[in-house]
C-alpha cells in the first residue's frame, strides 16, 4: 500500500512540474509518413506534411500516429506548389487551375512533379490554401504552422494570371523582362509583391482561425537563404517578412544542395561547401536578430544528387559545424525526410549500385542529432574580428535573370566578392540586410560595413538616411562599385518624383556632401566613407584580385574604425558550452592545422574516441565534446550518444538510463561516471538481456564507452561501480 500511495504521489508530483514547464520545442524534423519505427527520431517535434489523405489512411490519422508516440505534432505545406491537384485539376471548386503555373518565355510551365506546377499566387489560390488546407490543419489540433518555400522564379512571368497581376500592380499593360533590364527588375519586384500578399493573407488567416477556435497558431516561413536563391535566380519575399506580425519565424534552409553551388575565389570556381554554409546561416540571422523572430538551423544528412556516403558525409560535417558557428541559434530541424534518409537506399554516382545509409554514418548523425537537442545559446564569439559586415538586400534577386546589355555576374560574384576575401582569410564576416536598418540594434556592432550597388539596388531613399546617420555616429562605410550595371537605370524612387540620379549611389554620396572621390578616406561626421571603383566580383574572378580590397578594410578597420588590427588566419573556432567547433580553411593563410587539447570526444567519429589531442587540417572541420567543460562534472552522465537519453536514475554507486533511436541503427554513448563500473547491464524494455554489447573504459576522461543495436522502444542501460 505504502509503495503504491508512493507511485501515486510521484505520478502527481510529474503532473504538476510538466504543467509548470512549457513543451520543449528545441529540436524537430519534417516527415510526409506515418510513425515508423526506422525513423523514429526522437526530436521534439515531428512536422506532418501535407494535408493528404492516403489509402487506408486520413491525415489526422498520420498525425495521430506521431502524438501516440509521444511527439509535439506541427503541420507544414508548400506555399508555391504542393501535392494540391484537388485544386490544380478542379475538384475543389470545379475549375481546372493548371493556368496558374508559372510559364517560362517558351511557354512552358513550370512544374515541381505531376499535375503540380509552381504557382502564380492568385485569389483562388490563396482561398484554397485557407479553406482546405489551413481550417483542415487547425482543426485537427495543430497549432504550429509552416509555409515552405514562397518560390518565384526569376525566369516565369509570361502567364496570362501574371500579366494580369502586372496590370492591376503598376497600372500599365505587361513588359516581356527579357526586352530589357527595367522590365526584368519590375518582373522581379511583382513576384516579390505577391508572396509577400500571399504570406500575408494565408498567415493572418491562420491567426484569425486560431482564436475563433480558442488557440493561438504560430506561422513559421521555412525558406532558402537570400544567397541561395540570389544564387540560384529565384525571387522570394525572404527579409520584408520578419516584420510581419503574423510570422513569427524560420527555417533556414540550408545543406549541402545549397552550399555545394560553386563559387570564384581567386580566379578559380569550385565547391566550397563550408564557407557556403557559413554565409547563407549568416544572412538568416541577419534577417531575424533584429525583429526577434525564431529561427530553426536546418541540415541534411544526405541531398537530391548522386554522389556517394563519403561525400554526404563529409559535407554533412561541413554545414553542420558552419550552423553550430552561429552561438546565438540553438534550434534545429535536425533532418528533412528521415524515411528517405533511413529507408531509401541511394543510387551512388556513375555507377548502377544502390546503397542504404551505412551503419557507421547513422550513428554518427544520431551523435550529431542527439548533441543538438542539448545544444546551448553562448554569448560566446567565433574568433576573429567581429565587426565587419556586407550589406544585402531583397533587390539581390531582382538583376539575376536574364543578362542585358552584356553584364554578368557569375555565380552570383558580385556579393562573394564582398565575403569570400574576409571569410576565406579567417574573418566571421557578418551580412546586414538592409531592410532592417530600421531596428536600431541591427548595425550596433558593426565596425565597417561593405555596399555594392552592383548586384542589388537601395529600397527607398530612407536606406540612405539611416547609412547616413550611422557613419556621422562613428560608422565606417566602404562603396564598392563601378555603377555601371544596366539597372542602374530602372524605374525606381532615385529617378522619379522629382529625382534624377543616374545612379542610386549618387543620392547617398549627396547627402553625405562629398563627390565621389576615389581611393581616399573622406571624413563624414564622426566617421568615414572609403570608395572603391571595382565591382566585388573583380575581387573573386581574378587570381590575387581582393588584394587592395583587403589592403583598404584592414587601413579602415584599425585606422579609422580604431578597432584594431585585422587579423588574418585560416581558421574558425567557438567554445559553445562543452563544445569546441572547429573549422580550418584550405585557400587561405598557410594550411597549418588546429590543435585542441584534450580529452576531447571526436563526435564526428561515430566510435566515439577520446583522444589527448585533435588535429585539425586545412579543409576540415571538427566537432568535439571538452570532457573538462561537462557540466556538473562529478555527477554521473551521458556525454554523447546515437540516440537520446530519459529516465536518469542516480545513486551513490549506480546510474541507470533509458535510451532510444530508430530500428536498424547501432547505438554509440560514452558515459562519465565517477569509477569504472564493476557491472553493466544492458537491457530490453521487456527486461531481455541486449546481445552483443561492446564496453570500454577510458582512464584519461573516466568515461566508460557502450555500442550496441538500437531500438525505438528504448534500451535501458544500468552501471554500477
Amino acid at each position: 500500500m505504502k509503495a503504491a500511495l508512493s507511485f501515486v504521489v510521484l505520478l502527481v508530483f510529474s503532473a504538476i512540474c510538466y504543467a509548470q514547464d512549457p513543451l520543449k520545442e528545441k529540436t524537430a524534423f519534417q516527415t510526409s509518413s506515418p510513425w515508423m519505427p526506422e525513423i523514429d527520431v526522437r526530436s521534439d517535434i515531428a512536422i506532418v506534411y501535407g494535408v493528404n489523405d492516403r489509402p487506408g489512411m486520413t491525415f489526422e490519422q498520420r498525425v495521430k500516429t506521431w502524438r501516440d508516440h509521444g511527439y509535439q505534432t506541427h503541420f507544414m505545406t508548400g506555399i508555391a506548389w504542393g501535392d494540391y491537384k484537388d485544386y490544380f485539376l478542379g475538384k475543389w471548386d470545379g475549375k481546372n487551375h493548371l493556368g496558374v503555373g508559372q510559364v517560362q518565355m517558351n511557354g512552358d510551365t513550370i512544374f515541381h512533379g505531376k499535375d503540380m506546377p509552381y504557382v502564380v499566387p492568385v485569389k483562388s489560390f490563396i482561398n484554397y490554401m485557407k479553406s482546405a488546407v489551413i481550417k483542415r490543419v487547425i482543426n485537427a489540433g495543430i497549432h504550429n504552422i509552416y509555409l515552405e518555400e514562397p518560390e518565384f522564379w526569376a525566369r516565369a512571368g509570361y502567364s496570362a494570371v501574371f500579366k494580369e497581376e502586372w496590370q492591376k500592380f503598376y497600372g500599365f499593360p505587361w513588359r516581356p523582362q527579357d526586352q530589357s533590364a527595367e522590365n526584368t527588375y519590375l518582373s522581379s519586384k511583382l513576384k516579390y509583391q505577391l508572396y509577400y500578399n500571399a504570406i500575408k493573407e494565408v498567415s493572418s488567416y491562420a491567426k484569425s482561425y486560431g482564436k475563433s477556435k480558442g488557440v493561438e497558431v504560430k506561422v513559421f516561413i521555412p525558406t532558402h537563404s537570400l544567397v541561395n536563391y540570389s544564387s540560384w535566380q529565384i525571387v522570394s519575399p525572404e527579409a520584408s517578412l520578419a516584420a510581419l506580425p503574423s510570422i513569427d519565424g524560420y527555417i533556414a534552409q540550408v545543406w549541402t544542395g545549397t552550399s555545394r553551388e560553386p563559387t570564384y575565389f581567386d580566379g578559380l570556381e569550385k565547391e566550397r561547401v563550408f564557407e557556403n554554409a557559413f554565409l547563407e546561416y549568416g544572412s538568416m540571422v541577419s534577417m531575424t536578430a533584429p525583429t526577434g523572430r525564431k529561427v530553426f538551423f536546418l541540415t541534411d544528412p544526405i541531398e537530391d544528387r548522386e554522389k556517394d556516403w563519403n561525400d554526404y558525409k563529409r559535407n554533412y560535417q561541413a554545414t553542420f559545424t558552419a550552423k553550430l558557428l552561429y552561438p546565438m541559434v540553438a534550434d534545429f530541424e535536425v533532418m528533412p525526410w528521415p524515411e528517405r534518409i533511413y529507408t531509401h537506399p541511394y543510387k551512388v554516382a556513375n555507377s548502377n549500385e544502390h546503397i542504404l545509409i551505412p551503419k557507421y554514418y547513422s550513428t554518427q548523425m544520431q551523435v550529431m542529432v542527439n548533441a543538438l537537442n542539448n545544444m546551448p545559446l553562448s554569448s560566446n564569439q567565433v574568433t576573429g574580428q567581429n565587426g565587419i559586415g556586407v550589406l544585402m538586400s531583397n533587390s539581390l534577386m531582382f538583376q539575376r535573370f536574364p543578362t542585358h546589355n552584356g553584364f554578368e555576374d557569375p555565380q552570383f560574384s558580385n556579393f562573394y566578392g564582398q565575403t569570400l576575401p574576409l571569410l576565406k582569410k579567417g574573418v566571421p564576416v557578418q551580412t546586414v540586410h538592409m531592410e532592417n536598418l530600421s531596428f536600431k540594434n541591427t548595425l550596433k556592432d558593426i565596425k565597417v560595413l561593405v555596399v555594392s550597388y552592383s548586384n542589388m539596388k537601395p529600397i527607398n531613399a530612407n536606406v540612405h538616411k539611416q547609412l547616413a546617420d550611422w557613419i556621422k555616429k562613428g560608422g565606417v562605410l566602404i562603396y564598392c562599385g563601378r555603377d555601371d550595371d544596366p539597372y542602374q537605370s530602372v524605374m525606381e524612387w532615385w529617378n522619379m518624383k522629382g529625382n534624377v540620379y543616374k545612379a542610386p549611389s549618387e543620392h547617398l554620396f549627396e547627402m553625405l556632401k562629398i563627390n565621389a572621390v576615389v581611393d581616399k578616406a573622406i571624413p563624414v561626421g564622426k566617421g568615414f566613407l572609403h570608395i572603391i571603383r571595382q565591382n566585388p566580383k573583380e575581387f573573386v574572378l581574378k587570381t590575387n584580385g581582393a588584394k587592395g580590397y583587403l589592403e583598404v578594410l584592414q587601413h579602415a578597420y584599425a585606422q579609422e574604425a580604431h578597432a584594431g588590427e585585422l587579423e588574418f588566419k585560416n581558421s574558425l573556432y567557438l567554445e559553445r558550452g562543452p563544445y569546441d567547433i572547429v573549422s580550418v580553411m584550405d585557400e587561405s593563410v598557410g594550411s597549418k592545422p588546429y590543435r585542441v587539447k584534450g580529452p576531447i570526444i571526436d563526435l564526428f567519429d561515430p566510435s566515439l574516441p577520446v583522444l589527448a589531442e585533435k588535429l585539425v587540417n586545412s579543409g576540415e572541420q571538427a566537432f568535439l565534446y571538452q570532457v573538462s567543460r561537462a557540466a556538473n562534472p562529478d555527477q554521473p552522465q551521458v556525454l554523447a550518444a546515437a540516440s537520446r537519453i530519459s529516465d536518469e536514475k542516480k545513486t551513490p554507486d549506480s546510474y541507470t538510463f533509458i535510451c532510444k533511436s530508430p530500428a536498424n541503427t547501432i547505438n554509440s554513448i560514452r558515459v562519465l561516471l565517477p569509477a569504472e563500473a564493476k557491472s553493466i547491464s544492458v537491457t530490453s524494455t521487456q527486461g531481455e538481456q541486449v546481445k552483443g554489447v561492446k564496453t570500454s573504459w577510458d582512464v584519461s576522461s573516466k568515461t566508460s564507452y557502450l555500442s550496441f543495436d538500437n531500438s525505438p522502444d528504448g534500451i535501458q542501460v544500468k552501471l554500477s561501480w
